[in-house]
């Protein structure tokens, strides 16, 4: 009994953070379907809110340019040799490339601090779920946004969303927010958007070659940065645990996982 329950285990491969794509290219659906029929299960929902915590928490530091002041203080030089002037969320247009749970939540935050809330997704949402955001093209997102989140996952079709083109159709002074995986924005270009004045500050919690990051961002006192802490808190890590049980439970007993990735669930559908 307990072998059995081991070899069941076994076909059951939980992974405890969000995934990105290229952990799929190792153990795609149909290869595995010929060997262990190994099932890949990640923890959606259970990080939604303290991801679109994050994402606030960098938006306003990054409106502020907190960094400079934050650190002037530290180093007992009050606000610094030369304190600027940051800027109110209020009536900001606030873009959201990627309206799924983490992005709604992020349009609801926004929300709450006086911003117009517009998103671009694959197709537009219900009304439900729009709750009064804008459905708009991507380019005019691009071109329109005050405030830019990243919210969307990392795919082939997703990797360097955000490049040298984007940026030159942008506002300027922009302000960059990035939660959701660092392959999303092309790092190199980002670095020149900054020096140029083209975007007026970045909030970063993660990175195109975590854990290094590049230099210019490093460097750049108008960028916000974490190192990708967005689901460190005791609650969403106690949730992200109960989730993965979840799983574990359902699997064992009906053979089904309840948070399958979606990318296996399309693959599945093709066999």
């Amino acid at each position: 009994m307990e072998l059995d329950m081991i070899t069941l285990m076994l076909k059951h491969v939980l992974l405890e953070v969000k995934l990105q794509s290229r952990a799929l290219l190792y153990c795609p659906r149909r290869s595995l379907t010929l060997r262990l029929d190994i099932q890949v299960s990640h923890t959606p929902v259970a990080v939604n809110s303290a991801t679109a915590d994050i994402a606030i928490f960098l938006m306003l530091g990054a409106l502020r340019r907190i960094h400079i002041p934050y650190t002037a203080i530290r180093a007992s030089r009050w606000r610094g040799p030369s304190p600027q002037l940051g800027h109110d969320p209020q009536d900001k247009v606030l873009g959201i490339l990627g309206m799924g749970g983490i992005g709604r939540d992020v349009a609801a935050r926004g929300k709450a601090f006086g911003m117009k809330i517009q998103y671009y997704n694959r197709s537009p949402l219900s009304p439900e779920l729009e709750q009064g955001a804008k459905y708009v093209s991507f380019e005019e997102l691009i071109r329109t946004s005050d405030v830019l989140s990243l919210n969307c996952s990392l795919t082939k079709a997703t990797i360097g969303i955000i490049g040298k083109k984007e940026f030159e159709l942008m506002k300027t002074g922009v302000i960059i927010i990035n939660t959701a995986r660092g392959k999303l924005i092309d790092e190199a270009a980002l670095v020149e958007a900054l020096n140029s004045g083209k975007v007026f500050s970045a909030g970063l919690d993660v990175y195109e070659e975590e854990p290094e990051v590049h230099t210019g961002l490093l460097q750049n006192p108008n960028v916000v940065l974490l190192p990708h802490v967005g689901t460190s808190t005791v609650e969403t890590q106690r949730n992200m645990e109960l989730l993965v049980l979840d799983n574990l439970a359902n699997a064992l007993k009906n053979g089904q996982l309840v948070t399958q990735v979606p990318e296996q669930k399309t693959q599945a559908s093709k066999l």
